[in-house]
C-alpha cells in the first residue's frame, strides 16, 4: 500500500508540468519539476524499478509510476522539438549577421555539465544617490578590448522586491560572449510607484553613457532585458523612450498589459495581483485608471517600435501567458520585428536554472537577437 500511495503522490505532482500551479507553494514545485526534470524522473525510474518486486498492487502501481516518468519527460522531449523549431524560426526573423554556432539550442548532458562559462564578478557602480536610498548597478564588463553593447538587466519581484543580483548566470554568459552587462536596481513599491522604475532606467541609460569612456561601452548599441515586473518597466522603456540607442527589448514573463491584466479573474493563492497592483500603480484600474493605460506597454507600439524578444509559457500561474499574447498582436499589425519564444511546459520563473529546458532555450534564443540586433 505504501508503494501505492508514493506512486500516486510521484504522478499527481508530475501534473504541475501540464497545468498551472493551484498555490504560490506549488508555482514554486513547478519550477523545480520542469526545470530540473531529471531529478523526478530519476526518482520514478528508481521507484519503478523497486516496485518490479512489490506482493500487491504491483500492476497499478507500475502503471501509475509510468505515466509520471512519461508526463516528467515532457520538458526534456518538448525543448527538443521547439529548439529546433526556435532555431529555424529565428535564422528568418532575425539572422545572425555571423555564422551561426553549430551547437544545439537544447542538450540533454547540458543539464548535468552545465554551460561551461567563466564567472565574471560585477563591479558596483552608484548610479543614483538619494538622502535614504542609494542605487547601484551591477556591471559585468566583457573582456573584448574594442567598445562593446551593453545589455541593460532590470530584476523582477512584484515591483516591491529584487535586486540586481537576481538570476546572475545569464551576466555572466553574456559578458563571456562578448556584452557588457548593467543589472540595475530601481525604486521599489509601495514606497515609490510608477514611473518611478521607469525613471531609474532612463537614468542608467544616461549614467551609462555619460562614463562610456572608462567602461568602454558602445553607446549606440543598448539592450534593455526584463523579467516578470523588471519586463513591464524593459517594454514600456523600450517602446515609450524613443530612443535609437535602444536596439532591442527582451521581456520574460512580463505583464505587458497592465490595464487589460487588472480586469481578469486572477488566483490569490498564488499571487494576490489586486494588492501588487495597487502598491505599483497607487490604486485599483476603478480608481486610477489613467495610470494603467500609461503603465501598459501593449499601448505604445507603433510601427517604430524596439525590435522585440518575448519569452513565457502557457503555464504562468503569475503572469498571465495572454499578456505576451496580446502584445505580439500589437508587434504582428505594426510589423515590428519580433520573436515570441513560447516554451509549453514552462512557468514564471523558467529561467531560474540555466542549464534546464527553458534557460537553455532561452539564452539561444538572447545570444541569436543580440547578434542580430547589435551588429
Amino acid at each position: 500500500m505504501a508503494r501505492l500511495i508514493i506512486a500516486i503522490v510521484l504522478c499527481l505532482v508530475s501534473l504541475l508540468v501540464v497545468f498551472k500551479a493551484p498555490t504560490n507553494f506549488f508555482w514554486r514545485v513547478a519550477v523545480a519539476v520542469t526545470e530540473f526534470p531529471y531529478i523526478p524522473l530519476l526518482v520514478c525510474l528508481i521507484f519503478f524499478t523497486w516496485c518490479l518486486k512489490a506482493q500487491h498492487y504491483k500492476l497499478f502501481t507500475l502503471s501509475i509510476t509510468a505515466i509520471a516518468i512519461i508526463i516528467y519527460s515532457l520538458p526534456i522531449i518538448m525543448a527538443y522539438h521547439r529548439g529546433n523549431k526556435a532555431q529555424l524560426e529565428m535564422s528568418t526573423v532575425f539572422p545572425a549577421p555571423t555564422k551561426r554556432e553549430s551547437k544545439a539550442p537544447f542538450s540533454f548532458w547540458t543539464m548535468f555539465t552545465g554551460i561551461g562559462i567563466k564567472e565574471i564578478r560585477p563591479e558596483v557602480l552608484l548610479y543614483k544617490k538619494m538622502p535614504n536610498l542609494n542605487l547601484n548597478i551591477d556591471f559585468y564588463r566583457t573582456s573584448i578590448k574594442e567598445k562593446a553593447p551593453c545589455v541593460i538587466i532590470i530584476h523582477g519581484g512584484s515591483w516591491r522586491e529584487g535586486d540586481s543580483k537576481q538570476l546572475p548566470d545569464l551576466n555572466s554568459i553574456l559578458a563571456n560572449k562578448g556584452y557588457h552587462v548593467a543589472a540595475m536596481n530601481y525604486r521599489l513599491a509601495p514606497k515609490y510607484k510608477f514611473p518611478a522604475p521607469l525613471e531609474d532606467t532612463k537614468e542608467v541609460i544616461s549614467y551609462l553613457t555619460q562614463h562610456a569612456s572608462e567602461l568602454n561601452i558602445d553607446t549606440s548599441n543598448f539592450v534593455l532585458l526584463g523579467r516578470s515586473a523588471g519586463g513591464q518597466i524593459a517594454l514600456l522603456a523600450a517602446y515609450t523612450f524613443k530612443d535609437s540607442r535602444i536596439k532591442g527589448v527582451i521581456s520574460f514573463y512580463a505583464p505587458a498589459d497592465m490595464a487589460w491584466g487588472a480586469t481578469i479573474k486572477s488566483n490569490k493563492l498564488v499571487l494576490d495581483v489586486d494588492n501588487v497592483y495597487k502598491d505599483y500603480l497607487g490604486g485599483l484600474i476603478a480608481d486610477v485608471p489613467e495610470i494603467y493605460e500609461q503603465s501598459t506597454a501593449r499601448n505604445f507600439v507603433d510601427k517604430n517600435s524596439t525590435p522585440t524578444l518575448l519569452i513565457h509559457g502557457p503555464s504562468d500561474a503569475l503572469v498571465s501567458y495572454y499578456h505576451s499574447e496580446r502584445l505580439e498582436e500589437e508587434l504582428v499589425k505594426n510589423k515590428v520585428p519580433y520573436y515570441f519564444l513560447d516554451l509549453p511546459w514552462a512557468t514564471h520563473g523558467c529561467d531560474y536554472n540555466i542549464n534546464g529546458p527553458s534557460g537553455q532555450l532561452s539564452t539561444y534564443a538572447i545570444e541569436q537577437f543580440l547578434k542580430t540586433v547589435t551588429q
